[in-house]
């Protein structure tokens, strides 16, 4: 019986993907280990390995296609003694989402013991039976729209509309539900979306759950709203690559749905710039007179706020709906700048590190995000994370939180300022940190001890080997 080769998950969040590249055509025959496609997301490339031995029989999803859906069957595979005439009617190719095509998406493949299976944390596949539709791990992708071309449940009923429709209502913000279908079966198409967006067409009444998603708070003007604002010419439009796009969605969902409070302190840094000139200026030494290792003053920061939270453990929370995690761990995640946007890998128990080991660490995922070359297990989890602008200069600013997370930490640019002290006149070097916090896992008396705790050890970092 042929099998069928469906697009993996290759983070538990991920609910599409781009087939960057095939390493197979069809009649090549394949056994387990090769490597048959490469899968790109918002955060990485990755190859995907087979699990069964046979022959490919047909792709149906042709290399560069974005836009492709979890779980979407991407390739059929014949097992020995099988032919082409095996695979059944499957349509060629799967749209890409630049097509003008108003056919309905291909329905991803159910789940089986012989479906390509994504085993997260690595960077090949299992043949463990794929989730349900509606596994929270998949984020719910396939809960109302397997390809987005299948119906989606309302309290008055089912809603068709074409792939090209909803995403073109999506583009507009317009509800598909509240849309009159001048298709087969009042199915939505691109006609009704665009008459809808001109403020001709024919809509409907929409169901309570619509009119509460319609008071919940907005996505921002659409691109044809945005552009109709400027002259032609005195622009240049870039499509968001999906890292962009991620981002996008992860900052919008925090500000609307994460209740923010800031704190903000000073931190006197005189000590903790002698420390480190003197662990540096103590590191060995290679042939060329390059040293082994160069602490940063964010492997300074990194490590006192891993400390904080492991001595203020009520501090280290995230918020999980009817519930709060407490974690026992201090596993900090550090802002990343890559070319497009962003990455938050992450530093496991970053408080039973050497400042030497969290530098290595850091560095090194820091190139590797860069390089898109992370594993999802890398950039996933934590509890908090560090955002560090000091070396462009910015003395003070308020990040976002990234969720879950409960707490993210904004460290500004050291320099020199005047204080008092004791009746006298003092010049010192003084560091901004704000701490941003999630108000239903942290508390404002809580926020402000832990940091508290956080400015003690960075005023006195001989306290972290405490």
């Amino acid at each position: 019986m042929p099998i069928d080769i469906t697009m993996p998950a290759l983070s538990p969040t991920m609910e599409e993907g781009k087939l960057a590249k095939w390493h197979v055509k069809e009649g090549d025959s394949v056994s387990s280990g090769d490597v048959i496609a490469e899968i790109e997301t918002d955060k990485a490339t990755m190859e995907v390995e087979a699990v069964d031995e046979g022959k490919i029989g047909k792709i149906l999803v042709a290399e560069g296609s974005e836009g492709v859906k979890v779980n979407a069957v991407i390739a059929v595979l014949l097992q020995d003694g099988e032919d082409a005439s095996a695979i059944g009617s499957r349509p060629a190719e799967a749209p890409k989402p630049e097509a003008k095509s108003e056919a309905p998406a291909e329905e991803p493949a159910k789940g089986d013991a012989g479906t390509l299976q994504y085993d997260k944390g690595t960077s090949t596949t299992s043949t463990e039976p794929a989730k349900p539709a509606t596994s929270p791990l998949r984020g719910e992708v396939g809960a109302s729209a397997p390809g987005e071309g299948a119906a989606t449940k309302s309290e008055t009923g089912r809603v068709f509309a074409s792939p090209l429709a909803r995403r073109l209502a999506k583009d507009a913000g317009i509800d598909v539900s509240t849309v009159a279908g001048s298709g087969p079966k009042g199915r939505v198409v691109k006609a009704d979306i665009e008459a809808a967006k001109a403020g001709k067409g024919a809509t409907k009444s929409a169901p309570a759950s619509a009119q509460a998603t319609a008071a919940a708070p907005a996505t921002g003007m659409s691109k044809n709203q945005v552009m109709a604002l400027y002259e032609e010419g005195t622009y240049e439009v870039v499509p968001n690559d999906g890292m962009r796009k991620v981002v996008a969605a992860r900052l919008t969902e925090s500000k609307q749905t994460v209740p923010h409070f800031y704190l903000t302190l000073d931190c006197k840094i005189d000590a903790l710039m002698a420390a480190r000139e003197q662990i540096n200026a103590g590191a060995p030494k290679s042939k060329d007179g390059k040293p082994a290792y160069k602490l940063s003053v964010n492997d300074f920061i990194m490590k006192a706020w891993a400390i904080a939270l492991q001595r203020v453990p009520t501090a280290n929370a995230t918020w999980a709906g009817d519930s709060i995690l407490y974690h026992k761990r201090s596993d900090v995640a550090v802002a990343v700048s890559v070319p497009g946007g962003l990455f938050t890998p992450v530093v496991k128990s970053a408080d039973t590190k050497t400042l030497r080991e969290i530098s290595e660490e850091v560095k090194d995922l820091a190139t590797r995000a860069r390089n898109k070359k992370l594993a999802p297990h890398e950039y996933q989890g934590g509890s908090t994370s560090v955002s560090n602008l000091g070396m462009f200069g910015i003395k003070h600013f308020a990040a976002v939180i990234n969720p879950p997370h409960g707490t993210i930490l904004a460290v500004g640019a050291g320099e020199e300022r005047v204080y008092p002290e004791n009746g006298q006149i003092k010049i010192g070097q003084f560091m901004t940190a704000t701490l941003s916090c999630d108000h239903r896992a942290v508390d404002g008396a809580l926020g402000a001890e832990v940091l508290g705790v956080f400015k003690g050890l960075i005023e006195n970092p001989v306290m972290m080997l405490a």
